[in-house]
């Protein structure tokens, strides 16, 4: 049978200026944009020790998990530096919404970008359940 193998693409509208809002990932969360206006993630740059991985998730319809956005969506970015990107990202102004947190293949942040979309950090690492919080 034919199946999916991976994530080949993120895509989004924008709720304002698409050109400023692109900027705004480039400027704050280091997206190398390339002349069509959008970025190009490869894995064999992520050097992380989880082997690589992207993770697909359904969720209820009654979520809470992407509050405060009222976004259908949320997207998750895997970073290099957690603890820096975020320091990087309050001294901008950046709303921070919480985190970092702990858990067993990582450390996950949540902000907020320039459309009201809240949007994941996450600093993988191998699945360990003994870092599973208590």
């Amino acid at each position: 049978m034919a199946k999916v193998t991976g994530i080949g693409g993120v895509f989004f509208k924008a709720r304002g200026d698409r050109k400023e809002l692109a900027d705004w990932y480039r400027q704050h969360l280091g997206m190398a944009l390339e002349d069509f206006g959008g970025a190009v993630l490869r894995w064999p740059d992520d050097r992380a020790d989880d082997g690589g991985l992207t993770v697909w998730h359904v969720a209820e319809r009654d979520t809470q998990w992407f509050s405060p956005s009222d976004s259908a969506f949320m997207i998750n970015y895997r970073v290099d530096d957690l603890d820096a990107l975020l320091a990087q990202l309050r001294e901008a102004g950046v709303q921070v919404v919480a985190g970092p947190e702990p858990h067993e293949n990582g450390a996950f942040a949540w902000i907020v970008d320039p459309d009201g979309n809240k949007v994941e950090l996450w600093q993988p690492n191998a699945w360990d359940p003994e870092r599973r919080p208590g």
